[in-house]
């Protein structure tokens, strides 16, 4: 009789509500019972499916400050992630910059989010202001050898997956390792209970953005784009640093709400007519959970929306980011027939089921290459 394989899944801090921790959660679900090792965890401020799950934290976590800012963290998580050991077979890595480092009695398969964009797109993931600024000093300082520490970290690798064609090379050019394809599902599905956001009342037919407010994805530019479209609206969900700048200076056709649960977000949906996407993503799952709810996309053209995006059929591309350039692909996808049956269908491809089969044949794959069966 077969021994069931112990699995453990790593990720690099669970401080936040985005796409990775979403994905987290899938993994969750494909291997019931796994530890969840991390960083840091805040329940408050990361999913509350995430309390019923068995995880485990470096010291760092007892430090509350860290837990509620994890960027003043950067100069410790290298020694955090290193000084984690973790005893199972296999070791299921969600990774962004750190959890590839910790370390496997067993096999170490790491499902890459993106390299560290600190060290691979440092302007890009702090901005032009932020990178003339006190966190770009300090990262210029750390980056030698923090380079140094990714760079063997991703070494010890058994097997990478990339979330997405942009992230496959991405790796292949910071370590010259080969990964897999292998897209996250969407997160948010259109079955399931609805909240209204109270905040939003008597608003319907909007534009949607929904993002972390951060440097690199743009939510300004899609703000100042609705600037110059006064009849249209639009609702930005999300947090993050920028939020307080953002919300300082909405015009009157835009509202911006945060800490939305999964049921205020399906409704929120719902009432959009097409979501906006102007960030640098390295997979976007935005416009599936749009699809999902029957509605088109409006995307940068770059990064993963050149995987989760069809033009003509489920969105329409602006190649810059700019505030004329998402209005201008605002009035045309205003202008195009969108079919509803297309864009559910095309959001089911990317279902879970299907994510946590090619899972769980990645994971047997590098149990069998360790000897293992």
């Amino acid at each position: 009789m077969s021994v069931r394989p112990r699995v453990a899944i790593a990720h690099d801090y669970l401080t936040q509500r985005g796409g990775a921790e979403r994905v987290v959660l899938a993994m969750a679900r494909a291997f019931p019972g796994a530890r969840i090792h991390t960083t840091l965890y805040d329940p408050d401020g990361t999913y509350p499916e995430f309390r019923d799950l068995d995880i485990v934290t470096s010291p760092l976590n007892r430090v509350g400050v860290l837990r509620r800012r994890h960027r003043l963290a950067l100069p410790l998580l290298a020694p955090a992630a290193s000084a984690t050991r973790i005893d199972a077979d296999v070791v299921l890595a969600s990774s962004s910059g750190w959890a590839h480092g910790f370390h496997s009695s067993g096999a170490l398969l790491v499902y890459c989010h993106a390299p560290a964009r600190w060290l691979h797109q440092r302007d890009e993931y702090l901005g032009a202001h932020g990178s003339r600024g006190l966190s770009g000093i300090a990262l210029g300082l750390l980056a030698p050898a923090l380079r140094r520490w990714d760079q063997r970290a991703a070494a010890r690798a058994d097997a990478y997956l990339a979330n997405s064609r942009v992230v496959r090379d991405r790796i292949h050019a910071a370590y010259g390792i080969t990964a897999e394809v292998l897209p996250p599902p969407h997160g948010v599905t259109a079955d399931g209970p609805t909240e209204p956001v109270p905040e939003l009342a008597g608003w319907d037919d909007y534009h949607l953005v929904v993002s972390r407010l951060l440097p690199y994805k743009n939510v300004d530019v899609a703000v100042e784009a609705f600037r110059g479209l006064p009849d249209d609206r639009l609702v930005v969900v999300g947090d993050g640093p920028l939020r307080d700048v953002l919300a300082a200076s909405l015009p009157d056709n835009v509202r911006l709400v945060s800490h939305l649960s999964d049921a205020q977000l399906r409704w929120t949906y719902a009432g959009a007519r097409a979501l906006v996407a102007p960030s640098l993503e390295d997979f976007g799952l935005t416009p599936l959970e749009a699809a999902a709810f029957g509605h088109p996309t409006i995307a940068l053209e770059a990064g993963g929306y050149l995987d989760t995006v069809v033009p003509g059929r489920t969105g329409v591309f602006f190649t810059d980011a700019t505030p004329s350039a998402v209005r201008r692909a605002v009035r045309n996808a205003a202008g195009l027939p969108w079919v509803s049956d297309d864009l559910r269908a095309h959001a089911a491809s990317f279902g879970e089921e299907r994510f946590a089969d090619a899972l769980r044949s990645q994971v047997r794959a590098v149990l069998r290459e360790a000897g293992m069966r």
